[in-house]
């Protein structure tokens, strides 16, 4: 047994790590400038609080993670599995079916780094850490056919993605569009859409001086990027409509 497996201590907001018996055990938070009434004076509790940053790094402690339950799943939702980065593509929640089961969480997952697919079964009592993506402010450029070109908007970075890892996100993209790069390890691995985007019709057929303004009757409408959606009946080629990128749906004129 090494030093480190004698013992353990807990710093309030932190997750228990192995101490050494003879590591004198640091003060509490509240002796650091936190709350509590420190009877501490302020030229004490800063070395105090630079010496505990120090212990947290050399003995691994480390927040604790907000941990995302099976139950909490939504489509486009980034999760870890077995240590890989993974974007939910689709969730559906199955009943049990034999008496006493639990609810069972059937996910299609997209590997960010791979892009491999794959059918997923989880118990709603599975929890996931979040990856370490970072997201980054960018625009979209233009497209070439293949791939989709963007620049990173902070450090003017220019990057690509293809159409097959872009999937369903290239029916809301067109020049100038405001979105977010995910970064992981510093590479660009899938974009994240702005909840709703402005597209124009390129095409629709006109609806009748009587359909105007009908409510609940649609029409197929073409838009700029290639999305097909349902408008209403009063809506013309080149106006700007306004698509939910979660649904693919109509939701207003912009």
């Amino acid at each position: 047994m090494g030093i480190f497996d004698q013992g353990a201590t807990q710093r309030p907001g932190f997750l228990e790590v192995p101490i050494s018996p003879w590591f004198p055990v640091l003060p509490q938070r509240r002796f650091a400038g936190g709350g509590g009434g420190s009877p501490l004076p302020p030229g004490i509790r800063a070395p105090i609080a630079a010496f505990t940053h120090l212990y947290d790094i050399a003995f691994g402690v480390t927040k604790e993670m907000a941990l995302i339950g099976a139950n909490e799943l939504k489509k486009k939702m980034l999760i870890t599995i077995e240590n890989q980065p993974y974007a939910i593509m689709d969730v559906v929640y199955a009943s049990p079916t034999a008496r006493g089961a639990g609810t069972m969480v059937k996910a299609k997952v997209r590997n960010l780094i791979t892009d491999a697919v794959l059918d997923k079964t989880f118990r709603t009592s599975e929890k996931f850490e979040e990856p370490d993506v970072v997201l980054a402010q960018a625009s979209c450029l233009y497209s070439d056919g293949e791939s989709f070109h963007f620049m990173d908007e902070t450090t003017y970075e220019q990057f690509s993605l293809g159409v097959d890892q872009l999937r369903d996100d290239v029916n809301y993209l067109k020049e100038g569009l405001s979105l977010h790069v995910m970064k992981y390890n510093g590479n660009a691995i899938a974009i994240e859409l702005p909840p709703f985007v402005e597209l124009a019709v390129s095409s629709t057929e006109p609806g009748g001086r009587a359909d105007t303004g009908s409510g609940g009757a649609t029409k197929p409408a073409t838009l700029e990027s290639g999305l097909t959606v349902r408008v209403p009946l009063f809506i013309k080629e080149g106006e700007l409509v306004r698509v939910s990128t979660q649904t693919g749906e109509f939701v207003s004129r912009a």
